[in-house]
């Protein structure tokens, strides 16, 4: 099996690009970071001065040498460019949401089976400081039964976005199919397939068209409720991750630094990557054998999007078990696709 690096290409440099690919491509030296398709301005060049430019997704896919396409496009493309690639031979890492809908992932990963190429998710969320906080303390059984637990993600951004794919009224736009995924996809990661849903959307900026709040209540098993919440205009956010259980309870903000970081410049290989600031720490409260609480701060390790770029390697390179599994997606879109309460 060969250990070259995987030769990649993306199908654009836009924000996500920008920040959330190209800078751990070309840190990770099993990646060799190769072309971009850009049909006008040529971006990409000025911060990958050795990159290929192609014109069309058309041409780029149609370079042999090409293993890896990122599909980092907006969310209504995601299906005919995965599609698109996969016939052409590549493996695909797909940017959330990997469908918008059961049937269409369905079909990409029947495609994927076909042809013998990998089908990946891109989801990051997994790699967040914050979040790898919560799912130590989860994973460590300290809050014993876990009864009610509350993800967010919210912002305070009245104005419609200037990027019109976002605001219009189509399969995979407006919040849900947003941020829904990221949120969903950590739940999911931690808990499984929920018993069943109910969800909320709601229309609340002046002359939007798509849906800018939602909410989310999956109902697990042993009377675990888990709800997953996010908005556009919430002017004064809560903490992002509450958790009650028999034995304590768990509250974080969202303190992941690495966009910020990425925005700033820094390399995801710099000694302060993905370091919380200090007085971010998450508040672990504890009942003692005499059931007296105890208040501690809970610092986090720092998260590192590397992490998945790993997964990705090695799932292409040595075939091993990629931690986004495809039975995961396929629940996450069951729960995207779910009616909405009257």
């Amino acid at each position: 099996m060969t250990t070259a690096p995987i030769r990649t290409a993306l199908l654009a440099y836009g924000m996500s690009g920008k920040l959330f690919q190209a800078p751990f491509l070309a840190a990770h030296p099993g990646f060799e970071l190769y072309a971009v398709a850009e049909r006008t301005e040529q971006r990409m060049r000025h911060d990958y001065p050795g990159i290929r430019s192609y014109a069309s997704v058309a041409e780029l896919l149609a370079e042999p040498s090409i293993e890896l396409v990122v599909v980092n496009t907006p969310s209504g493309t995601h299906f005919e460019l995965a599609s698109q690639a996969l016939r052409a031979g590549k493996h695909v890492l797909l940017e959330k949401p990997v469908a918008t809908s059961v049937a269409q992932l369905q079909e990409l990963l029947a495609l994927a089976k076909q042809v013998g190429r990998h089908l990946l998710a891109y989801h990051n969320r997994r790699w967040d400081t914050d979040f790898g906080a919560v799912r130590r303390v989860v994973e460590s059984g300290q809050l014993g039964q876990l009864i009610e637990v509350h993800f967010r993600f919210d912002r305070y951004k009245p104005a419609l976005n200037p990027k019109k794919f976002k605001e219009e009224p189509q399969p995979g736009s407006g919040l849900l199919y947003d941020l829904g995924p990221h949120l969903i996809d950590q739940a999911i990661s931690l808990f499984g397939r929920p018993l069943s849903v109910h969800k909320t959307v709601g229309h609340y900026r002046a002359n939007t068209q798509v849906d800018d709040y939602f909410s989310l209540q999956l109902r697990y098993p042993q009377g675990l409720n888990v709800w997953l919440t996010s908005g556009l205009l919430i002017a004064d956010p809560v903490p992002a991750y509450v958790l009650h259980g028999t034995q304590g309870s768990y509250q974080k903000h969202r303190t992941d630094p690495q966009e910020a970081q990425l925005l700033s410049g820094m390399s995801p290989e710099a000694p302060e990557y993905g370091r919380e600031k200090p007085g971010e720490e998450g508040r672990l409260t504890l009942a003692g054998p005499d059931g007296a609480l105890s208040t501690t701060p809970d610092p986090a390790t720092p998260g590192n999007y590397l992490g998945l770029f790993e997964a990705v390697y090695q799932a292409i390179r040595h075939d091993d078990p990629y931690p986004i599994q495809a039975e995961q997606l396929l629940w996450q879109n069951e729960l995207l696709e779910s009616p909405a309460a009257g």
